[in-house]
């Protein structure tokens, strides 16, 4: 079972990005998806979350009405669309999975509840 979460880069403040997680080994459609950071010197933090369905998603406060995550489940892939990003946004972003299908967990933002994990994408924005 592997995640693995692509196209991060390197990115002027204000400008836009966007991350997918793409799975092998198991169908991504089963599962929640969590979208997690890692600044230099900081905690992982909860990002986004979108439920199996995706009908439910869920924002830190931090983003909210910058990010925007989606999925294709044909395409076996989710999505996170970073718009008017900052230089705080700049992280190491990792895309994760809990064990149990079709299952949000009860925080949804928390890393606890997740278990699979990406090699994570680094995101750099300059002022």
């Amino acid at each position: 079972v592997q995640l693995q979460g692509v196209w991060g880069g390197l990115v002027q403040a204000g400008g836009s990005l966007r991350l997918s997680c793409a799975a092998s080994g198991f169908t991504l459609d089963y599962y929640a998806i969590g979208w997690f950071r890692q600044a230099p010197g900081k905690e992982r933090e909860g990002v986004s979350c979108i439920s199996s369905s995706g009908g439910s998603t869920y924002y830190a406060d931090s983003v909210k009405g910058r990010l925007t995550i989606s999925r294709d489940n044909a395409k076996n892939t989710v999505y996170l669309q970073m718009n008017d990003l900052k230089p705080e946004d700049t992280a190491v972003y990792y895309c994760a999975a809990p064990s149990e299908r079709r299952w949000v967990p009860p925080q949804p933002l928390h890393s606890s509840a997740y278990h699979f994990w990406g090699q994570g994408t680094q995101v750099t924005v300059s002022s």
